[in-house]
This record gives structure tokens, C-alpha cells and sequence, in this order.
């Protein structure tokens, strides 16, 4: 006869396990309800602010109250043991880290294209990269103290830290003192649906968003220009290129 469970400590130790992972998963969506609320009631720039806030605060309280219960050691307010991990499999974690984030991309989009349809899973995608584009832009330009106006050199910078950044192969091309071209040379989606025989992903309407909206968000005077993004007809050494520049 199973076991009546009434309270948590009714739990065996894996049941209790997978409630600690299902508390983190709640206190993720708490955090992005928070700044979804906020970015309603007041705009992405308060919003923004605000994250930037309220992270620095909560994960060094966070780490401190783990750090604390299961017995690591913490340097600069990070897990020891990351920080003194050996250089390969920091980047081996690094990348992990963005592919992971990627399934998690393609889990929902397949979630909603299976039960509502590929119209409303492409709906939903561009509207989450409206908000997400100018989010990792804006936390790429705090890592690294880009400043409020960087310039093109800034986006350069800002481009190679993104989580595709990881796990594509991308190149600059035609560079100025004023712009550059941009170059997705392997995008992982569309080499594996390449390698399925499958045709290209129609990506160009959320690339409309996704890379003018980056580039704004680095600094608002960088305009972009789509030079090709399936589904055009593009060159054997690039999927999409996007060509950015200053007046």
C-alpha cells in the first residue's frame, strides 16, 4: 500500500529531491513573473533596472544560504569549486550551459507548435525574443562595462558573449570604423534539420527582431540591415548575415 503523504517530511529522500528542483523551478517563474509585472506597470527600463537590483542582491544571499547548508566554499561570492575548476571544463560548463539553454528554447517551441500550431509557436518565439533580445543585451553590456554608448565596437564585443555565441560558429566581415557584418557561418538548428535533409528554418521574421533590438539595446544609435536570413536563399558559408552600422 503506498504511503500517505500529508506533509513533506511524509517524503523519501528522492521524492524530497525532486521538490527542492521543483521549488527552484517555482522561484525562476516568481522572478521572471516579477520583472514581467514590472516591465507592464512601469517599462523595460525600470524594469531592467530593477533586475539588475534585485540580482545582485538575492544570488549573494542565495549562495550564502547554500554555501552554508551544503558545505561549499565561496570566493568573490562564487562556489569555490567553479571558480578553481580546471580552464577546459569551465568552457566544457560554459557551452553545456548554452546548449542547455537552447533544448529549453526548442522544448517550448515544439510544445507549442505540436498543440497549438507552427502560426502561434512562431508568434509566441518572435514576441519572446522582443523581450529577451534587449535582456541579454543589456546584461552582456553589464558583464562587461560596455558604458551607455559603446559604439560598433561595443556590439562586437556584445556578439561574442551571447549564448549562441557558444554554440554557433560566427565571423565579422567588411569592418569599418562605423560598421561590420555579421555572419551566422554554422547555425546548430539549421545544420542539424541540414542534416535530417530537411529545408532551412524560416527564422528571418524573428531575426527582424531578434538582432535590431540587440543592437539598440547596446547602443540605440546602431542600426541594422538583414542582408540575408533564411527563408532567403543564402551562400554555403552562411545561413543569415546582418550588416550594422552607424550614420
Amino acid at each position: 500500500m503506498t504511503k500517505e503523504i500529508n506533509k513533506p517530511e511524509d517524503l523519501e529522500n528522492g521524492d524530497v529531491s525532486r521538490l527542492i528542483v521543483d521549488m527552484f523551478q517555482r522561484m525562476f517563474i516568481h522572478h521572471s513573473l516579477w520583472f514581467g509585472e514590472v516591465k507592464h506597470q512601469m517599462g523595460m527600463e525600470k524594469a531592467l533596472d530593477a533586475q539588475d537590483k534585485v540580482f545582485a542582491k538575492s544570488f549573494k544571499l542565495q549562495m550564502k544560504r547554500l554555501s552554508k547548508i551544503l558545505g561549499f566554499e565561496l570566493k568573490d561570492d562564487l562556489p569555490a569549486a567553479l571558480v578553481n575548476m580546471d580552464r577546459q571544463e569551465l568552457f566544457e560548463l560554459l557551452k553545456g550551459t548554452a546548449v542547455n539553454w537552447l533544448a529549453n528554447d526548442g522544448i517550448w517551441f515544439q510544445e507549442m507548435e505540436f498543440s497549438e500550431g507552427m502560426n502561434d509557436a512562431k508568434r509566441c518565439n518572435d514576441s519572446c525574443w522582443a523581450q529577451f533580445s534587449p535582456y541579454e543585451a543589456r546584461s552582456i553590456k553589464n558583464f562587461l562595462k560596455l558604458g551607455e554608448n559603446p559604439g560598433i565596437e561595443g556590439l562586437k564585443k556584445a556578439l561574442n558573449f551571447r549564448l549562441y555565441g557558444r554554440i554557433n560558429v560566427q565571423s565579422f566581415s567588411e569592418e569599418t570604423e562605423s560598421s561590420f557584418i555579421f555572419q551566422m557561418n554554422d547555425c546548430r538548428v539549421q545544420s542539424a534539420r541540414k542534416r535530417k535533409g530537411l529545408e532551412d528554418y524560416p527564422c528571418k521574421t524573428v531575426g527582424l527582431v531578434e538582432y535590431p533590438y540587440f543592437a539598440r539595446a547596446i547602443d540605440s544609435r546602431i542600426k541594422t540591415e538583414c542582408i540575408g536570413c533564411p527563408p532567403d536563399q543564402h551562400p554555403e558559408g552562411w545561413f543569415c548575415a546582418w550588416k550594422f552600422y552607424m550614420e
